[in-house]
């Protein structure tokens, strides 16, 4: 392996280790020393790499996500189950007894709960014509 081999693979290593510590949540300054790497080096990285960044974060937040609550589909069940309970409480009662609207209120709770639950679908692609070393996307949203 020559001299420039090596140095493009340590290159690549350092790109990969800059990529897991701001994953991680790591600042530019932080990351600046422990790679002995200028900081406008290091934001060039991060424009050149936010994309890999945010999804790495995604995933990171979806697994410990995982990890400390329920499944996405059990917690929703949950929330469904219990505003299903509700109604039809709401469906034995007289509307004109004050604990009905009560039960209305807590109704409207779950729901505003089960739609921050199910949040908005992203979908961001990166443009291959980059200008300037500039790294831009398109996102595509829509509504389930």
């Amino acid at each position: 392996m020559n001299c420039r081999q090596l140095n493009i693979m340590n290159d690549q290593e350092t790109i990969e280790r800059f990529i897991l510590l701001r994953t991680q949540g790591w600042s530019f300054n932080r990351i600046a020393v422990e790679l002995k790497m200028s900081k406008s080096t290091l934001i060039k990285w991060g424009r050149q790499h936010q994309f890999e960044i945010a999804n790495l974060r995604a995933t990171e937040t979806e697994a410990l996500a995982e990890r400390v609550f329920r499944q996405r589909h059990e917690r929703w069940e949950v929330l469904a189950r219990h505003l299903k309970r509700l109604e039809d409480e709401i469906e034995k009662r007289d509307l004109e007894e004050i604990p009905a609207s009560r039960l209305h209120g807590i109704a409207a709770a779950l729901r505003a709960e089960i739609n921050q639950e199910m949040g908005h679908v992203h979908f961001t692609e990166t443009t291959k014509q980059i200008p300037h070393e500039e790294f831009v996307s398109d996102r595509h949203e829509w509504e389930a």
